[in-house]
């Protein structure tokens, strides 16, 4: 898929400046872009997640353990120390604003329970996240019962999920980034508080720059 370069955007210099800062600190918490249609907001977000480093991870490993401080709660754990190592380019998850819960933080393995009748789980958004980047596009018109697990997960760095008799818990650490377009709602408190970083972005009135 072909990405818009980062440095090409013009006009937007405190979105870069926010998304480079969680790039560097994720413990800054987020960034939340608010402005109108047609101001590049996904454009800047994509082409940002690009630039980020490899991310090395345990071979196998479907929750991205970090191979210098392995998850002891793993569900694919536990990993002998000698584990091998695979480097991959940074996640970009985006959470579409109608997805459901089951997809966000996983089910059980229908395949596998029908087959075998085995009970496995099968990650979900969040685990996907994990190390990375998990953008909401439009954000303020997610579900609350989205937005109450986006919570949970961002407050605790870890996701737990309890579905037909398999009970698993697994990290999930993401730089959360989010869009909207104020005129089409207001953000919940609880999630507006969680985003470290908010930045108001509109498109430039100056003919030369517009055109640029």
């Amino acid at each position: 898929m072909h990405v818009y370069p980062f440095s090409a955007v013009v006009g937007s210099d405190d979105l870069a400046l926010a998304l480079t800062l969680c790039a560097v600190s994720p413990e800054i918490g987020g960034v939340l872009v608010r402005g109108e249609k047609g101001t590049a907001k996904s454009t800047m977000v994509r082409a940002q997640a690009a630039l980020l480093p490899p991310v090395g991870e345990v071979e196998g490993c479907r929750f991205a353990c970090d191979p210098r401080s392995v998850d002891p709660a793993c569900p694919d754990g536990p990993h002998p120390t000698d584990a091998p190592v695979r480097r991959r380019p940074a996640r970009l998850v985006e959470l579409p604003v109608g997805a459901t819960e089951d997809r966000v933080t996983g089910s059980l393995h229908l395949q596998k329970a029908l087959s075998a009748g085995t009970a496995e789980y099968e990650p979900g958004l969040l685990a996907l996240a994990h190390r990375g980047v998990l953008y909401v596009d439009e954000v303020n018109l997610l579900h609350d019962h989205l937005v109450d697990l986006l919570l949970d997960a961002a407050a605790m760095g870890r996701s737990t999920v309890e579905r037909d008799g398999v009970s698993v818990t697994h990290a999930a650490r993401f730089v959360l980034v989010g869009t909207m377009n104020p005129e089409e709602g207001e953000l919940r408190p609880q999630l507006l508080d969680r985003f470290g970083l908010t930045v108001d972005v509109a498109a430039p009135r100056d003919p030369q720059l517009r055109a640029e």
